[in-house]
């Protein structure tokens, strides 16, 4: 079998499929798209993926887009290394998870993640002119049904968009739910490693990433904070979430994230 994946270090989406295919023992070769330069833009690569978006995964020819749907796709052709539990209630358990960051954490990751510091980047990398053609370029069907319109606000207001706060309550609240179903658990579904723990894994990282683990440390959430712990100490983690983020985006990610944490500990009522 032949994987050729198309990813970016900045994608939450794109590190969950290579953390998936580690955890697999999958090789692949890779793709680097710059999505914050607008590569995904490229007409040569929306006709693997109209949403402009990544990770796209090829196999042996086939075109599979959209991350759950690829990790899905992975462990039918391995189900030996499956990562889906092979109990029904525990299955339905972690799809509720899988189900949950497609329809509500990751649009609100992509709102925060811009709000707190890609905006910042892509002025920087862009300028003025490039930044008008990255948002025009974005279709309007992508992250969700109205990305276009919305990253453009969230890109020009920052915390002054009218979405900003209710986004950043949003992503805490899966934090709370993690904390409730990690009480007297190592993992989120049936005290085992699962397709569950992988989907969340960079969600939480891109806050650590942003230099806010305010929000599970200091006594906020332990449960939250354990679990974090030993997904860090997983061989795998480092290779799959930390490597491919390039040097200069890493100290982005950081910089600007704790230039906009006292915003986001007042939106939550974290005292700093």
């Amino acid at each position: 079998m032949t994987f050729t994946l198309y990813h970016h270090g900045s994608s939450v989406c794109a590190a969950k499929v290579r953390f998936a295919m580690a955890e697999k023992d999958l090789d692949w070769d890779g793709v680097y798209i710059d999505i914050l330069k607008g590569e995904q833009f490229d007409p040569e690569y929306q006709k693997l993926n109209p949403k402009s978006v990544v990770p796209t995964l090829v196999h042996d020819g086939t075109v599979i887009t959209d991350s759950t749907v690829i990790c899905e796709y992975l462990d039918m052709l391995d189900p030996e290394t499956s990562l889906h539990p092979t109990d029904p209630w525990e299955r339905a358990q972690v799809r509720y998870w899988t189900k949950a960051v497609d329809e509500d954490l990751h649009p609100a990751c992509g709102a925060v993640t811009f709000v707190c510091s890609h905006r910042h980047t892509v002025a920087k990398n862009l300028g003025p002119e490039g930044v008008k053609e990255f948002l025009a370029s974005t279709p309007e069907f992508s992250v969700t049904a109205d990305w276009n319109t919305k990253k453009k606000i969230f890109v020009r207001d920052g915390f002054d968009a009218p979405e900003a706060p209710e986004k950043v309550k949003l992503y805490d609240s899966y934090l709370q739910k993690m904390e409730k179903a990690l009480e007297g658990h190592d993992w989120l579904v049936g005290n085992k490693f699962s397709i569950a723990d992988v989907a969340m894994t960079p969600y939480v990282n891109r806050l650590a990433m942003m230099s806010m683990r305010g929000m599970w440390e200091n006594g906020r959430l332990p449960n939250v904070e354990k679990w974090f712990t030993r997904i860090e100490a997983l061989p795998n983690f480092k290779k799959c979430f930390i490597d491919w983020v390039p040097e200069d985006l890493t100290n982005d990610l950081r910089e600007n994230g704790a230039k906009s944490w006292p915003e986001v500990a007042k939106i939550l009522e974290i005292e700093i």
